[in-house]
């Protein structure tokens, strides 16, 4: 098979389902889950052999999708123990996580100095002394580093002023 078969694909969507219910147990999730292996499964269209049939193949598709987001959901679980969180927890939605990775991705493409006073003051709590000695820098310099950095993050991620702020978490 070359060329995708839109209808074919569209005939397969509530085998999918099903199966993706079978496993997740939640329509939501399920729908996430039927999307992402579709997906996977359009930009993977020249590996499709088509010995094995369509449907076995998004079926392994599907499944594989579901076995690595157990995996990635126990990775999570574990980060969140480490860091205090009371074990069983529950892993985040696939929009937070979303939110979570814009979030890293804003912070990594801030300038150095201000990825430093963001870290030592907003995520390890240091105080603007503690962390002028942390940084070796006057406080001044902390105080404008630190207003700087939250103004350059806030442009970054869309954020207005007075919206949501850098905080501590945990």
């Amino acid at each position: 098979m070359n060329a995708i078969d839109d209808d074919e694909l569209r005939a397969l969507l509530p085998s999918l389902r099903r199966f993706a219910l079978t496993l997740v147990r939640d329509p939501s999730d399920a729908d996430d889950l039927v999307q992402a292996s579709v997906e996977r499964a359009l930009s993977r269209w020249s590996t499709y052999r088509g010995d094995a049939g369509l449907k076995a193949w998004l079926f392994s598709i599907l499944h594989r999708r579901f076995l690595d987001q157990c995996r990635r959901a126990g990775r999570w679980r574990r980060v969140l123990e480490a860091f205090g969180a009371e074990p069983g927890t529950t892993v985040p939605s696939a929009e937070d996580t979303f939110v979570a990775r814009s979030s890293l991705q804003a912070f990594a493409a801030l300038a150095v100095d201000h990825r430093a006073v963001l870290l030592v003051v907003v995520v390890e709590g240091l105080g603007y002394e503690e962390a002028a000695h942390a940084l070796g820098v006057p406080v001044g310099t902390v105080m404008s580093r630190l207003h700087r950095a939250r103004a350059a993050y806030r442009k970054l991620t869309g954020d207005e002023p007075g919206g949501a702020r850098l905080r501590r978490i945990g």
